[in-house]
């Protein structure tokens, strides 16, 4: 299950996105995302549980279609797990990666 929120303004879109981002769910993720007029996209991962191989495609499609463009994408508050899934996956290197000192942490 995965609740995703998100919010269009000046350009920037914001996608707050809470659960599992798996095989079931990225679909959603996808449909949430019209890079039509969009300078920068950030992912609020602070309620993200779990991110599977299909989530990380949305997230290399989403930065690969933002940097065409001289936008960036910026991933906010990701927990321990999804840390270490982007770490595994060398693409802690790839995207902006920001802890907020004010979110919890799980």
């Amino acid at each position: 299950m995965i609740q995703i929120d998100s919010k269009l303004e000046d350009g920037k879109l914001t996608l707050k996105v809470a659960g599992r981002l798996d095989t079931n769910t990225s679909p959603e993720l996808s449909d949430k995302l019209s890079c039509d007029g969009v300078s920068s996209v950030v992912f609020d991962f602070s309620e993200l549980e779990y991110i599977s191989s299909a989530g990380l495609r949305v997230l290399m499609s989403v930065q690969k279609t933002v940097m065409a463009t001289g936008g960036s994408v910026v991933i906010v508050n990701p927990n321990s797990i999804v840390m270490g899934v982007l770490d595994m996956t060398g693409l802690s290197g790839v995207f902006e990666i920001v802890q907020d000192q004010g979110a919890p942490q799980q």
